[in-house]
């Protein structure tokens, strides 16, 4: 059931342009999947709402072509605590090769690598610049999913906001989990002001 309605969720592109005001004609629906990491599920800065959402992720993916899925990985290095990052949030997390480090593996399994960017921050420029090349090739849309709600999720919403400002952005909150249900509802209206739509 669930697995139905996300799929129709997805293949409704007129009714997305028409709640969130994207542009009209054919759209390629690209899903982007935020940092479905081992740490913040249930690792170094994993909560209870990031395990609640993998099942749902996994179901959501598959609504999806494999081709119009990308997706990040946060990735620091051994010096993380001597980084600007890591001097104000002083847990290591994300390193480079750890097992933390790695996607969900039953996530991972659904995913390009090729579509995988690693990132050393919050947002991805290079994420940003490869669905600039997608709408260049076809117009897109795009849904955001992942962790967490108000750091790496928002981040790179308002990214490709900013790059496809006619383009429609919107993310599933049922899909995303914040550091604390608080600050994830507060992205979401932040989100929201800046005209990403959410769902």
């Amino acid at each position: 059931m669930l697995s139905d309605t996300l799929r129709l969720r997805v293949s409704d592109s007129t009714a997305a342009r028409r709640r969130f005001g994207g542009k009209s004609g054919k759209m390629r629906n690209i899903l982007v999947v935020i940092d479905m990491q081992n740490d913040f599920i249930d690792g170094a800065l994993g909560t209870q709402e990031a395990q609640a959402i993998v099942g749902p992720v996994i179901e959501k993916i598959k609504a999806y072509p494999r081709a119009d899925v990308y997706a990040t990985r946060d990735t620091h290095g051994a010096d993380y605590l001597d980084t600007a990052e890591g001097k104000k949030l002083p847990v290591e997390h994300c390193i480079c090769g750890t097992k933390g480090w790695e996607i969900h593996p039953d996530i991972a399994r659904l995913l390009e690598p090729s579509h995988i960017v690693d990132k050393p921050t919050f947002g991805s420029l290079v994420l940003t610049r490869l669905l600039e090349e997608e709408n260049e090739q076809e117009e897109i849309q795009v849904e955001l999913v992942g962790l967490c709600t108000d750091i790496c999720v928002v981040s790179n919403a308002l990214l490709l906001k900013a790059a496809l400002p006619e383009n429609t952005i919107y993310v599933d909150a049922s899909c995303c989990a914040g550091v604390t249900p608080k600050s994830h509802e507060a992205a979401l209206m932040t989100m929201e002001m800046c005209q990403v739509g959410v769902v």
